[in-house]
This record gives C-alpha cells, sequence and structure tokens, in this order.
C-alpha cells in the first residue's frame, strides 16, 4: 500500500538542495544570523537598532521608554509656549509684561534644554555623552536659575514700586551669571580629560556634585530673594511672587532627593552601576515639569493677557457722579450783546406769566407756550446719558411751574 506523500514536508527542498551545495550554506547562514539576533537584541526592539540606544526601547528596562515619553511631552510643550509668545509678540504693548520677554525665552530655551539633555542619560555612555552630560547639567540649571533669580527682582521691584526693570538688563545678568558655570564646566573637563588623560565617563559622583556647588549657590539666592516678592504695596503682582515660591521650593527638594540617591542611596543598595543614569534623568524631567508648570505656563498666560481698559465710563452705573448740571455760561465767556438779549427774554417771558393762560377745573392754571419753552426738558441722548433722571427733574419742574401760576 503506497503512503500518501506530505505536502509540508521538507524532502523534496532537501533533496534539491544536495544539488546545490551554494543554496545549503545560504540557508544556515540566515539561520545563524536570526538565532543570533534574537539572542542579543532586547525585547521591544528592531534586529538593526545600535547596542547604545536600547534603552529608548527595550520594554525589559522600562524605565528608559518612561523617561523618553514625558520627555519627550516636555519638548513640545515648551516649544508650544515659545511660538505662543513669539505670536502674540506684537500685541503685548505694556511695558511690565514687554520687559521680562528676554528672560522669558532664555528660561524657556533652558528647560527644554533640560529635557533634550535627559535623552543623554538614556542612551549608553561614550566619550562625547559623558564630556556633554557633565558640562551641559550645571550650565543648563545655571540658566534657568539665573532666569528665575531675575525674575525675583524683577516682581520685587514692581511689588514695592510698581516698576519693572530694563528687559536688557535682566537679560544681561542672566547671561553674566549663567557664563560662571560655563567657566567652572570647562575648567573641570580640561582638567580631567585633557590635562590628566583621563577618560571623560571616569569620574566620581561627588566631583559631578562638587562642580554644581554655584548652581546652588544660585539657588538658595533664589529662595531668599523669592520671600521679598510678597513685601510690597502693589498686590496684583504677589501671585507671581507666589509662584516663584512655589517652584523654588519644588526645585530644592528635587535636588535634595537627587543628590542623596546619587550620592549614598545607590551605593548602600549596591545599585550604582544600574540606577546612576535612571537617577539623573529623573532629576532632570522632574525640575522641567516643575519649571513648566509653576512657572513658565502662568508667565506666558499672564503675559499675553490683553491690558484692562481703564478710564471708560459706564453711563448705566448709577454710583457713577453725574455730569454737571450748571448753565454754560459760568464756563464761557458770553459777549454783551448775547447777555442783553437774554435778559429781554426774560422780561417777555414774566410778561406771558403775568398775563396767564386758559383754566382747567380739575387741573388748575396750565403754564401757556412761553413758560413751557423754558422750562427744562430733556432730550433722547440726556436720558440715556444721565439713567433716566432728568425725567424726575422735568416733572419737578412742571409742578414748580403749576404751584406758581396758581
Amino acid at each position: 500500500m503506497e503512503t500518501q506523500s506530505d505536502p509540508f514536508s521538507f524532502d523534496p527542498l532537501l533533496r534539491k538542495m544536495k544539488t546545490h551545495p551554494a543554496a545549503i550554506l545560504l540557508l544556515f547562514f540566515v539561520i545563524g544570523y536570526g538565532s543570533s539576533e534574537n539572542s542579543t537584541t532586547s525585547r521591544g526592539c528592531g534586529l538593526d537598532i545600535f547596542p547604545r540606544y536600547v534603552y529608548l526601547c527595550d520594554l525589559d528596562a522600562i524605565w528608559g521608554i518612561v523617561v523618553e515619553a514625558v520627555a519627550g511631552a516636555g519638548v513640545l510643550t515648551t516649544l508650544l509656549l515659545m511660538l505662543i509668545l513669539l505670536v502674540r509678540l506684537p500685541f503685548i504693548t505694556e511695558k511690565e509684561k514687554k520687559s521680562p520677554l528676554g528672560i522669558h525665552f532664555l528660561f524657556l530655551l533652558g528647560t527644554l534644554g533640560l529635557f533634550g539633555l535627559a535623552f543623554a542619560f538614556i542612551i549608553q555612555e561614550d566619550e562625547a555623552i559623558c564630556c556633554t552630560r557633565r558640562f551641559l547639567w550645571g550650565v543648563l540649571f545655571a540658566l534657568c536659575f539665573s532666569c528665575l533669580l531675575a525674575q525675583g527682582w524683577r516682581i520685587r521691584r514692581l511689588v514695592r514700586h510698581g516698576k519693572s526693570p530694563s528687559g536688557w538688563h535682566m537679560v544681561g545678568m542672566v547671561i553674566c551669571l549663567m557664563l560662571v558655570q560655563v567657566i567652572i564646566a570647562v575648567e573641570w573637563i580640561i582638567l580631567t580629560v585633557v590635562r590628566d588623560r583621563k577618560p571623560s565617563c571616569s569620574y566620581e559622583p561627588m566631583d559631578f556634585v562638587m562642580v554644581l556647588i554655584y548652581v546652588m549657590v544660585l539657588m538658595v539666592a533664589m529662595l531668599g530673594l523669592s520671600f521679598f516678592t510678597l513685601c510690597g504695596k502693589f498686590q496684583k503682582w504677589k501671585k507671581n511672587g507666589i509662584c516663584l515660591i512655589i517652584t523654588t521650593v519644588f526645585s530644592v527638594l528635587i535636588w535634595v532627593a537627587w543628590m542623596t540617591m546619587y550620592l549614598y542611596g545607590n551605593k548602600e543598595l549596591k545599585r550604582s552601576n544600574q540606577w546612576n543614569d535612571p537617577t539623573l534623568a529623573i532629576a532632570l524631567i522632574s525640575s522641567g515639569w516643575v519649571f513648566l508648570i509653576f512657572h513658565a505656563i502662568i508667565e506666558v498666560h499672564c503675559t499675553i493677557l490683553p491690558a484692562p481698559q481703564e478710564n471708560t465710563t459706564n453711563y448705566f452705573d448709577t454710583s457713577q457722579p453725574r455730569m454737571r448740571e450748571t448753565p454754560f455760561e459760568e464756563d464761557i465767556q458770553l459777549p454783551r450783546s448775547y447777555m442783553e438779549n437774554k435778559a429781554f427774554s426774560m422780561d417777555e417771558h414774566n410778561a406771558a406769566m403775568r398775563a396767564g393762560g386758559f383754566r382747567n377745573g380739575s387741573l388748575g392754571s396750565r403754564p401757556s407756550a412761553p413758560f413751557r419753552s423754558n422750562v427744562y426738558q430733556p432730550t433722547e441722548m440726556a436720558v440715556v446719558l444721565n439713567g433716566g433722571t432728568d425725567i424726575l427733574q422735568f416733572i419737578l419742574n412742571q409742578k414748580e411751574g403749576v404751584k406758581s401760576q396758581v
């Protein structure tokens, strides 16, 4: 009895390959390459990804994906705020709101750099990445804290005197304060990498923190100055001072937390090699979002708000003082001929009053035509402007005229 051949059998394929040795070598090469890639590629990453970027997609090390997502959202938010400021720039006319635009852009630029630097701690380190980390960490934080320090100086002046410092003065102050940290970071890299010929990735965590002492001084100065923003007579600017205090307090707490973990916590847990980079990356994105939520978004919102319309008269507000109802002759010097004509018309009016008019039994005597022409009669515009009070004045004048006629 003949056995039926299996349609999925590999025997026909193998019989054909016996006559083609090159095809056999190609098959084993593909199988070997695929097995080697599956054994070295992390779960969630493609086959063609470089090993240094593996934490950007590795599902086993989920911290890289979380940091990447949060940092990307921060980059988009910061770019959106910068775009809003650029679009609304021609419509900002108040001096108090226009002067800090320079430090607003510098602060957003520094915040954008913090989110971008977080990606350098997700990527596996090499010589270029380590130099970037060592240089930009302190410089970017010095830029942000210098902007906050200049903002504190501005708010203190506004609260006490109602006037903002010049925009160029604040920008110059920020650049000068930031350049100090630039010099410190450049000297550290030159002394350790260039002079001592050490690898840029070979440094102690304590050295990394000691280079940031100047940034800590800026942070403490900003904390002290922020409390003085609440002392003054101009109340509307104190809300900005409260936001500055909240930003400073959260920044101090974040720095205390990451320095404690970076210097002592990871070492005690014996996870320094695995947790140092995640600790620094989380500190970057946490500080960036604190800067955005408690300072940048609020300042941009206050800047683009339209100026309130002042000195506008509400004609329907009865609490406002009424317009003057004095004769215009008191303010304008009229010619003598006009005054004589007016006296003559008043004599005619008195003569008409003595002549009297027709009588009505129930209502008494009615004023004659000459009398009615001299009674105050409001126009439609006067009624609208004075809220109806002229109608009452007209009725009172009519009653007084009737009584005098009687």
